[in-house]
């Protein structure tokens, strides 16, 4: 009996999360917020690759914004500030992900409507955030050269939930003997046809690509439908 409650109670409070979550997201595509949840095992250079594209897109005149979750200190949202656009922190105090709640909380004050791009760097972890929605328009995730080919396989459930996946640290490739094709392919075992970018911070141009993409694809959803 006690497993059956601990079974319902769970039910219970995903089916709560995941309410909220849909009020987010159509609050979301009411300002026409593109929303990037960014997932990763820790360093994999998460925080190092979002804000090289946050600094891109500042630059380029886009409204972009960044909210960091860890278990403890600020450290990641004030080196992702140093890229001009707004960040917040959110501190989850040992949670090993971030709740929908807390991304409603920390838009208290943010006028939405100036943001096209909204970044939520997730906690390192590839488990528990897997199972939950935080009203995000797109889950990217992330993996590091320096992690080994057989992560997708290790933890399909979070790449066969994202949309985006992204091969960080590839100058590290051949130092780490990393096998590009079996990395690819593993991803396409899990999630067949999914995007994938390869980056690097000492190649400003991959950086260029993964953001052009990004861009592209939420202006294209953005474009009005031709009637005929």
């Amino acid at each position: 009996m006690a497993s059956q409650r601990t079974v319902e109670m769970r039910t219970n409070v995903l089916a709560r999360h995941d309410e909220v979550a849909a009020s987010l997201r159509a609050r979301f595509e009411h300002t026409g917020t593109h929303v990037v949840n960014m997932v990763s095992s820790p360093g994999t250079g998460k925080t190092t690759l979002l804000t090289l594209m946050l600094t891109t897109m500042v630059e380029r005149g886009v409204g972009v914004a960044a909210l960091v979750g860890d278990c403890a200190t600020d450290n990641d949202a004030r080196r992702i500030a140093e890229s001009g656009a707004p960040v917040r922190q959110i501190v989850t105090e040992g949670l090993c992900h971030l709740e929908v709640s807390m991304i409603e909380q920390h838009l208290d004050g943010w006028d939405l409507d100036g943001i096209e791009f909204l970044f939520i760097e997730n906690v390192g972890n590839l488990v528990c955030p897997s199972s939950f929605d935080l009203g995000e328009t797109t889950r990217m995730v992330l993996l590091s050269v320096t992690e080994g080919e057989d992560k997708p396989l290790k933890y399909p459930q979070m790449f066969h939930s994202s949309e985006l996946a992204v091969i960080t640290k590839t100058d590290l490739a051949e130092p780490c003997e990393f096998d590009r094709a079996a990395a690819l392919a593993n991803i396409d075992a899990v999630h067949p046809g999914l995007a994938v970018f390869e980056t690097s911070k000492r190649d400003s141009a991959s950086i260029d690509r993964l953001v052009d993409y990004i861009v592209a694809e939420h202006r294209r959803s953005c474009d009005p439908v031709p009637t005929t």
